[in-house]
């Protein structure tokens, strides 16, 4: 899908998005497959819970190859945009393309298995299952036995950590190899996108930085990722492009490093004064 220029820092998108210059040759320039095309796409994307506007008319495309993230402070509606592209709240207006497809509306079952995995807030592990079955129902949708045992081991080299405890149950582990356990069950799926969702909230400064670190190794590999996060400087620092969303809206869009450096981004987000 060709896209129109990108617009300056000073310009806004019709949905008032005010747009970091796109520096495609800089530190945070997205691997060269990402001109292939448009993975993921909303268009004027509205949410409502009742008479509250929760998502109020958002633009936002994810290219191919990409690592994309979407911050915002709690309650910005980050986490209800990404319910919204799964299914799992109603869009009351606009439309979601994935893979040029219409996927308004579609349960996350479908997305599923049209290549759209999810790691949910929260983790959502199975606590009663070890480690090992907790993988094999990420791979739900498959049946080359052999593929699956392959990936298992893949996860496993990902995450030295839980191949110490393949067999112990999900319901025992520390909240950072609980995200790692539901990052690689997502990867089970062989997907085409991943959507992660606040995957550094309640971890240890240590765990957080070893779950960037992954999140860093996936995107490498070629899977197309949009990342929400609270944690603004973490995700900036590894994705290519951001999106800043307030109060529903997204207020500022461009190449991730330079929204790193943004003066405003840096006050609200990062603690600093504004100049």
């Amino acid at each position: 899908m060709n896209e129109p220029p990108k617009p300056a820092a000073s310009d806004t998108s019709p949905g008032g998005a005010r747009h970091a210059p796109d520096d495609r040759a800089g530190a945070g320039a997205a691997p060269a497959a990402s001109g292939a095309g448009t993975v993921l796409e909303l268009t004027r994307v509205e949410i409502a819970y009742g008479g509250i506007q929760a998502v109020k008319g958002i633009d936002l495309h994810v290219d191919r190859g990409e690592l994309v993230c979407l911050i915002g402070a709690n309650g910005a509606g980050k986490t209800t945009t990404l319910k919204g592209i799964t299914g799992v709240e109603r869009v009351k207006a606009g439309t979601i393309r994935f893979q040029g497809e219409n996927v308004t509306g579609r349960p996350s079952f479908e997305l599923v298995r049209k290549g759209l995995a999810m790691v949910p807030e929260g983790r959502g592990v199975f606590g009663a299952l070890t480690i090992e079955e907790n993988l094999a129902m990420g791979a739900y949708i498959r049946s080359d036995a052999a593929g699956i045992r392959s990936d298992i081991e893949r996860v496993f080299d990902l995450f030295p950590r839980l191949k110490e405890r393949r067999r112990q149950t999900a319901g025992t582990l520390s909240g950072g190899e609980q995200q790692m356990l539901a990052m690689g069950r997502a990867l089970m799926s062989r997907p085409k996108m991943l959507l992660l969702d606040e995957p550094s909230m309640g971890l240890a400064p240590l765990m957080v930085q070893k779950v960037f670190e992954t999140v860093r190794m996936v995107s490498a590999e070629g899977v197309t990722i949009l990342l929400i996060e609270q944690n603004a400087k973490l995700a900036l620092e590894v994705s290519h492009r951001g999106y800043v969303m307030e109060s529903g809206a997204i207020t500022l869009a461009g190449d991730a490093k330079k929204l790193l450096h943004d003066p405003a981004v840096r006050a609200a987000y990062l603690g600093e004064a504004a100049a």
